[in-house]
């Protein structure tokens, strides 16, 4: 016999209970029901693969700490003697002043046992020549550094004890699968005197905190883009910059009063005009600050692929008959602002005005002219 779903559970006693409803109530949005749940980034990354863990890793290193390297490289496959991610910061590279990102992604939080072999690794090459040693040296752990290791970090002195009394057991055979490395000798000597404080850790909260300025942030970890900070007030000076779209638009204006109009103290006579002159360098100035929002927030390409998109929405209505060049501008801007554009991330922290100045910055390149010859 079939039975019917129950509507009692039992409690650690045994007694039957009703069932509650669920604690999910309220209107919900539609990323919500798009998406689902959004976890962290410090549970996002506990999904990644390893590779995909030294990818961050490079990721943030390359964007967090430009000031720090002139650049940074990820040295992949078994032949990568103990170096994941080395930011440099001359063009010496391994053989200059550089830093070593030690990227592990395993199930638990990182423990000497798993550490020793790198540290060996280091201590090694280094003493061959195989590249200088490191001006200092960070595990990267995605679960982050046990409290055994990260007690070890914190006295050099012990972590060098330690590592000499654990050489056998899991450095001797591990470093390379061509010879045991015997710690004796001159290189006995190397590692007594080698700077154990170069060794430290990177949380991976501080990881996560500094990628929030970088460009690929949202890409990854999703939670939107960071919030925008007001665009800069045109200077009364037109600059550099301006040249090109502004002597447009002198030029539409003279189209449409049939005057010359060579600056902007030619526009008294025609308040409307005026004004509209006026908006567009601050719309220019709004575009210009999305440009530079785009540069530090989203992928590079991002702000070009919505100028993209804006040119490709208004060059219909810009190729067509217009009485004159200032209704040309007119009507561009205003089928600019009536376009659906969806897809590019920049939508979320762009105004009406960000698309005005971008029919701006395409007259700027000469890609849209108002005035016809």
């Amino acid at each position: 016999m079939t039975r019917g779903p129950s509507k009692k559970a039992g409690d650690a006693n045994g007694t039957l209970r009703d069932i509650g409803a669920p604690s999910c109530t309220g209107p919900v949005s539609a990323d919500q029901t798009t998406i689902g749940l959004r976890f962290p980034p410090q549970q996002q990354i506990l999904l990644y693969s390893g590779a995909q863990w030294e990818e961050f890793v490079e990721e943030w290193a390359h964007f967090c700490l430009k000031p720090i390297y002139v650049s940074v490289r990820r040295f992949t496959g078994a032949g990568d003697r103990g170096v994941d991610v080395a930011g440099f910061t001359d063009a010496d590279g391994l053989q200059g002043v550089w830093d070593n990102y030690q990227c592990k992604h395993l199930d638990k939080p990182l423990a000497p046992s798993k550490a020793w072999v790198e540290l060996g690794k280091i201590l090694w090459h280094s003493f061959k020549g195989d590249y200088r040693a490191p001006r200092a040296y960070f595990f990267v752990a995605a679960r982050g550094v046990g409290t055994t290791l990260a007690a070890l970090l914190a006295d050099s002195a012990k972590l060098k004890k330690e590592l000499v009394a654990n050489w056998d057991g899991y450095c001797r055979k591990g470093i390379t699968d061509t010879q045991e490395i015997a710690l004796e000798g001159a290189f006995l000597a190397y590692v007594e005197a080698f700077d154990f404080g170069i060794f430290g850790m990177k949380t991976t909260l501080q990881l996560i905190e500094d990628h929030r300025r970088c460009p690929h942030h949202a890409m990854r970890f999703g939670g939107g883009l960071p919030e925008r900070a007001p665009p800069a007030v045109p200077p009364d000076d037109i600059g550099p910059a301006e040249s090109r779209y502004v002597e447009q638009l002198f030029a539409a204006y003279g189209d449409h009063t049939k005057a010359v109009v060579a600056d902007s103290a030619a526009l008294k006579p025609w308040p409307y005009l005026q004004s509209h002159f006026e908006r567009q360098r601050a719309a220019f100035y709004h575009a210009e600050s999305l440009r530079i929002f785009a540069r530090e927030s989203v992928p590079p390409g991002t702000f070009e692929s919505l100028q993209e998109d804006i040119y490709t929405g208004v060059i219909d209505t810009h190729d067509v008959g217009h009485p004159d060049g200032y209704l040309r501008v007119c009507a561009v801007t205003k089928a600019a602002r009536d376009l659906q554009i969806t897809s590019n991330p920049l939508i979320t922290r762009s105004k009406p005005t960000d698309r005005d100045g971008i029919c701006h910055q395409l007259a700027n390149e000469n890609r849209l002219l108002w005035k016809r010859p």
